[in-house]
């Protein structure tokens, strides 16, 4: 007899499944949630479809035929399977060692990345993180394959499909050589220094108002407010000297060093930057935009519970960054 599996009941499979589990009718309408007819019931129409009995009835139990005992672990499999289809996924931090992909820059990564591993360390020790750079890729596209689980930096009208959460808040101040010491700053004093900024990616690489767009997506080009300098000193007798232009922080503490250079970074990079190197920080004689760092994801990990310890423990290693403000 042919049997077409686009007609067959699965509920007879997990009938079938329970009572090759417990040789008996009875134990195996209990272990369903059944009535012990119910289960008879299943059996006789998979006995008509399969053309076997399936399973004899004698005194120690209900014994399974030689079909039965080949088809048992093919069933046990496919009903595992389902329920690890439809079931939602536990995740275990303290036993896991699924990977993890961050993209971030290397401002986000200096004040994040130390908290960050702390926390992994104690709750996720097999977890294992890889920090992609924010810059010089295609952001979107990498998060829209699954190539990066969370990207972490100032973006501007993220498209539909991706998600973003708030991470922590922050303004620009001014850094320069500890050995330099300045008096109150104003604007005119401002003017006369030599500045070093840090961009991404200049209006030759598409960059438009400091915000550079790939797939829908932009992000935060310019790490500095642009706006907010040349508007201060418009009326200086001489424009803002960009002196050094960076596309990264990593090389700003050594070139402070002994130079008349100054440079203007997030005020959270500062106080990093003044632990291990030689700088003292000033507040800017103008006001900055308040610039939000925040979590960005694709719509299709929402919800998914490793991916919410992710995002939970971000937020938590940026906590003393949130206070700071």
């Amino acid at each position: 007899m042919s049997v077409s599996f686009k007609t067959l009941d699965l509920n007879l499979l997990k009938v079938f499944d329970a009572i090759m589990e417990e040789r008996s009718v009875l134990r195996a309408s209990q272990k369903v949630a059944l009535s012990q007819s119910a289960v008879s019931h299943s059996l006789a129409r998979l006995r008509e479809m399969l053309d076997d009995e399936l399973f004899v009835r004698t005194a120690t139990g209900m014994q399974p035929t030689g079909r039965a005992l080949t088809m048992a672990p093919q069933v046990r499999q496919a009903l595992r399977s389902l329920e690890a289809a439809v079931e939602l996924p536990i995740f275990t931090p303290a036993v896991s060692t699924k990977p993890f992909t961050l993209a971030a820059n290397d401002f986000t990564t200096m004040v994040l990345a130390p908290p960050l591993l702390k926390i992994l360390s104690r709750e996720a020790p097999a977890v294992d993180l890889t920090i992609k750079p924010v810059t010089r890729i295609d952001l979107a596209e990498q998060i829209d394959l699954g190539r990066i689980d969370v990207a972490i930096g100032v973006f501007s009208s993220p498209p539909s499909r991706l998600r973003t959460a708030f991470l922590f808040e922050y303004d620009d101040v001014l850094i320069v050589n500890a050995k330099r010491k300045l008096s109150r700053l104003d604007n005119a004093k401002l003017a006369a220094m030599p500045l070093i900024v840090v961009s991404f990616g200049g209006e030759q690489e598409g960059a438009i108002g400091g915000f550079i767009s790939e797939r829908g997506l932009a992000r935060r080009s310019e790490m500095y407010d642009r706006v907010a300098l040349e508007r201060a000193l418009a009326k200086s007798d001489r424009p803002p000297r960009i002196a050094v232009s960076l596309p990264h922080f990593l090389a700003v503490p050594a070139l402070l060093q002994d130079s008349e250079l100054a440079a203007i970074v997030p005020r959270p990079l500062a106080k990093a930057l003044a632990q291990t190197h030689a700088i003292a920080a000033y507040d800017l004689p103008y006001s900055t935009r308040p610039v939000e760092v925040r979590l960005l994801w694709h719509e299709r990990v929402e919800g998914e519970p490793s991916h919410k310890w992710l995002h939970e423990i971000l937020r938590r290693a940026t906590e003393g960054l949130r206070r700071g403000r």
